[in-house]
């Protein structure tokens, strides 16, 4: 049995969409128990339509919470009666296996750092997404943890995207790429040509540099940027998507002909927004912490909350952590 602590109160949609989350992950998974943390008074009335799964569902009053609008360092130092301090502490303590919250990204990252703490060996953890390249998904790390980077930490991004493409995705030798501005070894700013033979030398299928306009051709399975680079290689990626298929859709709707086609290819269109939607894929994993901690989209709704418990329990089983910690002790015993 893999035991989540999710936060019920983070997100655009709560509680409503953590707690159907909740719901539609139980009913998908009879392997799996969740601690829903939160406002008791608000999650209780939520819960009357799932006696099916109820008894593998706890709720743990929390009487705090921590918005997008406060200092994150200093509400995880001080509001300890919130669902994120609480979760964090929970995975640290062995109680719950996973964290997954859709609430503030600083506040997840101050409260896995000060509340569950670093690998031994990981200077800097790092969210890494899912991202979709036309025949699958390639992992993104960093997107936004470290805007400031050292050779060093980009090397550890890459063990670490390396072993979460093994274990949770199933694949033998991940192809690892640096996103830079040339495919030469010697192109790129300090940082990038700094980074390059480390990533030579690190036990990983490093494939070299990629450039902008290869990330969605399918050339590597782990892309290493630091996180000003990947945030904006994200964000990009994001707006592109909505921007292409409000065109599509505009476009097909232009006229009778087209409307005819659209209806004739619409399983394939409704194929292509699966794989651009950020709900089938649940979150962002903060790599680099001793636990398995998911943050889910801010505007998640319950269908992509239930992903992201999936990808969290989905790392557990993997051992992403132990994984992480092996690849780290090979590489000092290298150095």
């Amino acid at each position: 049995m893999v035991h989540i602590y999710l936060d019920a109160m983070g997100g655009d949609n709560a509680p409503q969409a953590p707690v159907a989350g909740a719901i539609e992950a139980l009913r998908a998974d009879r392997e799996l128990s969740i601690v829903l943390s939160g406002d008791e008074a608000q999650l209780l009335p939520l819960l009357e339509d799932c006696s099916d799964v109820r008894d593998r569902l706890t709720v743990e009053h929390t009487s705090e919470v921590i918005s997008n609008h406060e200092s994150p360092v200093m509400a995880v130092r001080t509001k300890k009666d919130s669902s994120v301090v609480r979760g964090m502490l929970a995975v640290r303590d062995k109680t719950a296996d996973g964290f997954v919250s859709a609430g503030s990204t600083g506040a997840i990252l101050a409260g896995a750092m000060f509340r569950l703490g670093r690998i031994d060996g990981i200077d800097r953890p790092a969210l890494a997404p899912l991202m979709p390249h036309g025949k699958g998904y390639f992992l993104l790390i960093d997107s936004g943890a470290n805007v400031d980077c050292k050779p060093e930490y980009l090397q550890q991004f890459a063990v670490m995207g390396d072993a979460y493409m093994r274990c949770v995705r199933g694949m033998g030798s991940p192809r690892v790429g640096l996103i830079n501005i040339g495919t030469e070894s010697e192109k790129g700013n300090a940082l990038t040509k700094a980074a390059y033979p480390l990533l030579e030398q690190t036990d990983v299928n490093f494939v070299g540099n990629v450039e902008a306009r290869d990330i969605t051709c399918d050339v590597a399975d782990v892309l290493v940027a630091d996180g000003f680079a990947g945030n904006v290689v994200l964000k990009f990626m994001e707006g592109m998507a909505m921007t292409m298929l409000g065109i599509i859709k505009k476009e097909l709707m232009g006229s009778l002909r087209t409307k005819i086609g659209a209806l004739l290819a619409k399983p394939a269109f409704r194929n292509v927004k699966k794989l651009m939607d950020y709900h089938e894929v649940g979150g962002a994993p903060l790599l680099g912490v001793k636990g398995a901690v998911v943050k889910a989209h801010g505007s998640s709704d319950g269908h992509a909350i239930a992903c992201a418990i999936r990808q969290a329990a989905t790392m557990t089983r993997g051992g992403v952590v132990q994984s992480i910690e092996e690849s780290l002790q090979k590489l000092q015993q290298a150095e």
